[in-house]
């Protein structure tokens, strides 16, 4: 279930940055996944929403990729070139320039297999 048109209780849950220009996000997956595919999915309680533009995305094995966003309620899908790793980290959140203060995440899906 994904519920993003709104903000507070469940079943409306999000990480959102609080403000700050060096927020990360890190997700540590545990063992080796080869992964192809993200989607995020932003929270979209707009106009009390912002929304990044871009992140950048830093693998466990040294490679990163820029994403760049939309503003949308609708999960956002990036391919992106194979590769192995065991975590994450989003980091480099550039919010638009509108005059909101909150963007935030909902969700973050990895797809690929386990190795």
């Amino acid at each position: 279930m994904v519920a993003n048109e709104k903000h507070g209780n469940y079943p409306f849950q999000s990480w959102g940055i609080a403000g700050r220009d060096d927020a990360e996000f890190t997700l540590t997956l545990g063992h080796p996944v080869q992964i192809d595919e993200l989607v995020i999915v932003l929270r979209a309680d707009y106009p009390h929403d912002s929304h990044w533009t871009s992140i950048t995305v830093t693998f466990s094995d040294g490679s990163d990729a820029v994403l760049h966003l939309q503003k949308t309620a609708d999960p956002q899908h990036f391919a992106i070139a194979p590769r192995t790793i065991t975590g994450l980290k989003l980091t480099h959140l550039v919010k638009d320039k509108d005059a909101s203060t909150f963007p935030a995440l909902t969700e973050l899906q990895i797809f690929g297999q386990a190795e």
